[in-house]
């Protein structure tokens, strides 16, 4: 983490997860493969029970698969999404991977918040989903100043 990113008026889920602490980063690629195909709302009621349990891609590392599907089920696509957090915890850990594009599961939305809350590169074009881009138009409206 090389900056503590401005908190906007939006109140994104990555802002809440943002810390100086190791795990951070981890917890906010997390959430991006959650948010996928959901809503912040859901997530609300999944999050803070996930992170409770696993609250590092270490202790996720030994989850029990069937455990994690049990708790994300509420937000649909129960096996896909621990595929893809398996998955990307894994090659997490790894270290080899230079920019979360190279993670399983995390897309385009995932890799823009990684490298806006995670590498504080805000980027010279506003990302696809339309809360990170409330977000980016925020933060470029502070640079410009």
């Amino acid at each position: 983490m090389y900056l503590i990113p401005p908190r906007s008026p939006y109140g994104l889920i990555q802002e809440d997860l943002w810390s100086p602490a190791p795990e951070s980063e981890w917890r906010i690629l997390v959430s991006c493969i959650l948010l996928n195909m959901t809503n912040r709302k859901q997530i609300e009621r999944v999050l803070p029970e996930f992170f409770k349990r696993w609250s590092s891609a270490t202790t996720f590392n030994d989850a029990d698969e069937d455990e994690v599907k049990d708790l994300i089920s509420p937000l649909g696509f129960k096996n896909r999404r621990t595929k893809n957090l398996c998955n990307m915890t894994t090659t997490y850990l790894e270290a080899k991977w230079k920019h979360a594009r190279e993670l399983p599961g995390i897309g385009e939305y995932g890799a823009r918040a990684w490298e806006i809350f995670c590498r504080g590169v805000i980027g010279s074009e506003a990302p696809s989903d339309h809360a990170l881009t409330y977000y980016w138009y925020w933060r470029r409206g502070l640079e410009k100043g």
